[in-house]
């Protein structure tokens, strides 16, 4: 398949979970990427891999919580391959896991710039390179926690990712009539580093009318559609990829 044909997506958090397995996929569907996380080793396995397929892909070493590092990721892709036309922002991070009057200011200002913060930036930077191009899908993965449940010890998470929503809104006030179409990715539990230890995926599972958690591929697929032409008059709007989880509440 090639619905991503001879489109240029950035994707931050991209060396492992779903990040990696939204590289893989969108440079399967024709896609030249640009690949952002911290760890160089990791980012720059899944770099050649897509090469090694026949793709085209590049990656960008630095933190999303920098404005410097979406700066030079737009950089990257209008330089080496002309334009910028998608945007998954999905570089995250859980911060602490406790009560929230036992959370610290710095802590939860941590937490709100890994995953809120990081998000404004890579938008503020992404979306004037795709309106010199009259065209663009910024998609923002949140999560069904702060969206649809809470959950114990996750607070500054919830808040963080419960605002992207907002965000999503707010760019879609400002854009959607330049064709920049800005959603929301809303994942259940899915089988990455973050979802702990077996015992805590199990657990997560029980949460789900599907009574499972995803496989990353799974929500690359949703995030597919939000990307592509499928989705060509979906704006301002949330995605669930949560296995029934927001339904069975």
């Amino acid at each position: 398949m090639s619905i991503l044909k001879n489109r240029v997506a950035i994707i931050t958090g991209a060396s492992s979970g779903i990040g990696r397995a939204t590289a893989m996929l969108f440079a399967a569907e024709g896609a030249s990427v640009i690949l952002n996380a911290r760890g160089r080793q990791a980012l720059e396995e899944v770099v050649d891999m897509i090469r090694r397929e026949g793709g085209a892909a590049h990656a960008v070493v630095g933190d999303a919580n920098l404005p410097e590092t979406h700066a030079e990721l737009v950089s990257e892709a209008t330089t080496r391959f002309g334009r910028l036309d998608i945007a998954i922002n999905n570089a995250g991070t859980v911060g602490p896991i406790k009560p929230l009057a036992e959370v610290t200011p710095q802590e939860w200002q941590d937490t709100l710039a890994g995953n809120l913060t990081s998000a404004f930036l890579g938008a503020r930077h992404q979306i004037p390179a795709m309106l010199a191009g009259r065209a663009g899908a910024v998609v923002f993965v949140s999560s069904f926690v702060g969206t649809s449940v809470g959950l114990p010890g996750m607070a500054a998470y919830a808040a963080a990712k419960a605002g992207i929503m907002g965000l999503v809104k707010g760019i879609t006030a400002d854009y959607g009539s330049q064709n920049i179409r800005a959603n929301v990715l809303l994942p259940g539990g899915t089988d990455t580093a973050m979802a702990g230890d077996q015992a805590q995926k199990d657990w997560a599972a029980g949460l789900h009318a599907m009574k499972r958690i995803a496989r990353p591929e799974e929500i690359a697929q949703a995030a597919l559609f939000l990307a592509s032409p499928m989705s060509s008059f979906v704006a301002g709007s949330a995605l669930y990829a949560d296995g029934g989880n927001a339904a069975v509440k």
